[in-house]
This record gives C-alpha cells, sequence and structure tokens, in this order.
C-alpha cells in the first residue's frame, strides 16, 4: 500500500490530521504527519520542504496530501524526492515564480472571500473569527481540542518566489470543499482548472475537511491511490 504524507497547513500542527490518520492506516497505509516550523522566523520554504523530506526518509511508494498553505510544498518535496500522488486539499496553487505573499492579489482571493461574506449575509468587515471562517462545520468534541494546536504562523514562507519553472510531472488530484468561505468554491474550481488544469472532487465541508469529514476524506485518498495504474504501485 502507499505511504501517505499529510501536510498541514498555516498555524496549526500536525494534531489536524488526527482523525484521519486512523482511517488511512485501517485501510493498510503507512502515515507520516510532520510538524512543519510554521512559528519559526528562521524558515521558509526551503526548509519546510527539508523537514518533509527528513520525515519520508527512505519510505516508497508517497503520496502527499497537502492542505491549504501546504499547496506550495508538496511540489517542492516531490521535485527532491520520489513521488507517486499529490493530493491538494482545499489549497493553495502556486504559478512559477510567485511567493505565497501575492498568491492572494494574483488570484483574487479577498474579493472572492468577501464577496461570499455578503452572499451569505455575514459581515465582510467583521474582524477574523477562525469559528467563523475555518470551523464552522467542526463537530463540538473536536472543536474542544482545536486550540491547543494553534500556533503563530510565521510571515518568511511568504516572502520568497516559489522556486519551481512548472508544476511536476507528478499525477495530481484536488479535493475542493463547497462550504469552504476561506476558499470559496467558485473561485477554487477557477484556479484550480487555471494553474493546474485539472477539475476537483468535491466535499460537502467547510476549509478543514480533516476535521469535519475524515472518513469522507480518507475514501478519496484511499480511491486515488488505488486508481492509479499497476505501474505506480509495484
Amino acid at each position: 500500500m502507499a505511504t501517505f504524507v499529510l501536510l498541514h497547513g498555516a498555524g496549526s500542527d500536525s494534531w489536524y490530521w488526527h482523525r484521519v490518520l486512523p482511517e488511512l492506516r485501517s485501510r493498510g497505509h503507512d502515515v507520516v504527519a510532520p510538524d512543519l516550523p510554521c512559528d519559526d522566523d528562521s524558515a521558509g520554504l526551503a526548509e519546510y520542504t527539508d523537514v518533509v523530506v527528513d520525515a519520508i526518509g527512505d519510505r516508497k511508494d508517497v503520496v502527499l496530501v497537502a492542505q491549504s498553505m501546504a499547496g506550495f510544498t508538496a511540489p517542492l518535496v516531490a521535485h527532491r524526492v520520489p513521488v507517486e500522488l499529490i493530493v491538494l486539499v482545499a489549497a493553495m496553487v502556486p504559478a512559477p515564480g510567485e511567493a505565497p505573499g501575492e498568491w492572494w492579489a494574483n488570484t483574487g482571493q479577498p474579493q472572492a472571500e468577501r464577496e461570499l461574506a455578503e452572499r451569505q449575509g455575514r459581515d465582510p468587515d467583521a474582524p477574523f473569527d477562525p469559528f467563523v471562517t475555518f470551523l464552522h462545520d467542526v463537530p463540538e468534541d473536536v472543536l474542544a481540542e482545536s486550540g491547543a494546536h494553534v500556533r503563530d504562523q510565521s510571515g518568511t514562507p511568504f516572502e520568497r518566489p516559489w522556486p519551481l519553472d512548472a508544476w511536476p510531472s507528478v499525477p495530481t488530484r484536488f479535493v475542493l470543499c463547497r462550504a469552504d468561505r476561506f476558499f470559496p468554491a467558485a473561485f477554487q474550481r477557477r484556479v484550480v482548472a487555471e494553474r493546474l488544469g485539472i477539475v476537483p472532487d468535491e466535499l460537502d465541508c467547510g476549509h478543514l475537511p480533516a476535521l469535519a469529514r475524515p472518513v469522507e476524506l480518507a475514501d478519496l485518498l484511499h480511491g486515488y491511490w488505488t486508481g492509479l495504474p499497476d505501474r505506480a504501485r509495484s
């Protein structure tokens, strides 16, 4: 079976995946979920990549699963170690030479988020509230644990251009979240089409499917692996 390498998003840690890990392991997979150096001001995308490469070690049949900001890191890992598949989950999709800090304006994310808030009757100028933007569909028992796993996100990895000339030649899938208030569904469909040229699969949940829909997400991940040609699973 596969080695699933699960990369969390900004200002978080590997706990984000704690509901998905047992689901993948019950399907026979090895699972690695490293903690990225979110709160280290000396760490940029290169250091994030080093952490993941070290965590992979000599494991084979690697599937990289990248949540949100980790969309910038996963292809850098695939540039350094053999990877059978990349799965982006509610993720940022970089363009060559684009710094993560430039992604927002380049893709039109702020306007898309604002327009969705207005359509849903939420105040687009209200102070940021993670319970409104990220955690609105997460179960109460999981919410109770979530606060202990919020980390300060350093701005360092947002500053330098993404160094690849193109997306790696690795099969890539995208999981879109229809109720995502941060990266609205219509916005994501457009960005994925423009930057990856693929059609995403969709889940009925918000920005954090590993917390809100772990079984459905694990089913998708397992299905992506079993759907690869036999030569990728040899």
